[in-house]
């Protein structure tokens, strides 16, 4: 059984300030009540529809049909001023503050011009040059709703600043955490690069010295274990100072990003990946976000495939598209450099292919070379 949709008379975002406007419409209500006959029903029917015209300008707005409805208010105070009573006029203040709500300054203005045409027109035709004292107490109210329109747009501007401002503190937050995973992955790689080729020629050495100077092979297995230590010890400092992020939460914003550009987001495989360890997630992770953008940027493809398939020695990680193929999209540009540099980390490749599109394929080993060499040993 479906649920009966709540009725709302405003928009909630507003709050309890559009009722407060409510209590102005009671005033020219009790003064119709001095007419009589048709002139009674037809002055009803309109402050009906005005109504009906207010509750619809809060629903409407950035709408076309908001021109319509802030026009209909305006032909409406028009009537009420010329054949009813100006006082009438004071109606004015519900379109002085909707018109404030324009953000195209040519609408904005061109309101303005209509509304000074609806508030002076009935004052001159009633006499205004004849009897002006009669209509001096309309003076400071016409002021005030010909600038409180410009009070409106003004807090209206200020508020999508600070709209846009909080936007792009989020944004420059996001880019600034990337930057500083790809900085650490960097300090990664270059602090680590050289202990672990001296760890790599001294394991050589031990290999050669093992049989020819047992004594001098124990030394330099020891140097190694503590150069191994400290390597560790590095690294251990560089992660503390990340999250790493998990391709889970990576495969989710690269499916909003393929929604937001309009291509097709098709997933295979086990995103979990619960036993992969952190690190080795987030530099796949980081591929993940680089093929995509590229998908976007340069595929002109209306599908893209991600598969993740986990074995026991290691992950495979295929992103398919089928777009214009390579068309040198990642060749010679610092997209696949940067990819290649990271996965090296985590001892992955990388390859590139056109099958009907381009097809990029990682290929990360659960047990790395390290380990290997030292299960070996």
């Amino acid at each position: 059984m479906n649920k009966l949709k709540k009725i709302r008379i405003f928009p909630e975002r507003f709050g309890f300030f559009p009722y407060v406007f409510l209590f102005y419409l009671v005033l020219p209500g009790f003064s119709l009540l001095q007419e009589t006959g048709i002139k009674m029903g037809i002055g009803y029917a309109l402050l009906i529809v005005f109504s009906i015209t207010y509750r619809q300008l809060y629903f409407c707005m950035q709408k076309n049909s908001y021109t319509y409805w802030l026009a209909t208010e305006l032909v409406i105070i028009l009537i009420f001023g010329l054949f009813y009573d100006p006082n009438y006029l004071f109606m004015g203040f519900f379109p002085a503050h909707f018109i404030g709500w324009y953000s195209d300054k040519r609408k904005f203005n061109i309101a303005l011009i209509g509304f000074i045409i609806v508030e002076v027109l009935p004052i001159f035709l009633s006499g205004v040059l004849t009897d002006l004292s009669r209509y001096l107490y309309f003076v400071p109210f016409i002021i005030v709703m010909l600038i409180s329109p410009y009070g409106v747009r003004s807090m209206n501007k200020r508020m999508e600043l600070e709209k846009q401002l909080d936007q792009a503190n989020e944004q420059i937050k996001e880019l600034v955490k990337r930057e500083e995973r790809v900085r650490i992955a960097r300090d990664l790689h270059d602090t680590l690069g050289h202990t672990l080729s001296l760890i790599t020629l001294k394991s050589q050495l031990v290999g050669k010295l093992t049989t020819i100077n047992p004594d001098r092979a124990q030394l330099e297995a020891k140097e190694i274990e503590q150069t191994s230590r400290a390597a560790l010890k590095q690294v251990r400092e560089l992660v503390s100072q990340m999250r790493a992020i998990r391709v889970a939460e990576e495969l989710t914003e690269v499916q909003e990003i393929f929604q937001a550009a309009g291509i097709a987001y098709h997933f295979q495989g086990d995103s979990e990946l619960q036993d992969v360890p952190l690190l080795t997630q987030n530099m796949i992770s980081m591929c993940l976000k680089e093929a995509a953008t590229n998908v976007v940027k340069h595929s002109q493809a209306r599908n893209c495939f991600i598969t993740i398939s986990l074995t026991l020695e290691n992950i495979k990680i295929m992103i398919k598209d089928d777009g214009i193929g390579l068309a040198n999209r990642y060749t010679g540009g610092n997209g696949i450099k940067g990819m290649e540099e990271r996965l090296a980390l985590i001892d992955g490749t990388i390859t590139l292919t056109n099958v009907n599109g381009a097809v990029l394929e990682m290929v990360v080993p659960l047990v790395q070379k390290k380990e290997k060499e030292g299960a070996a040993i």
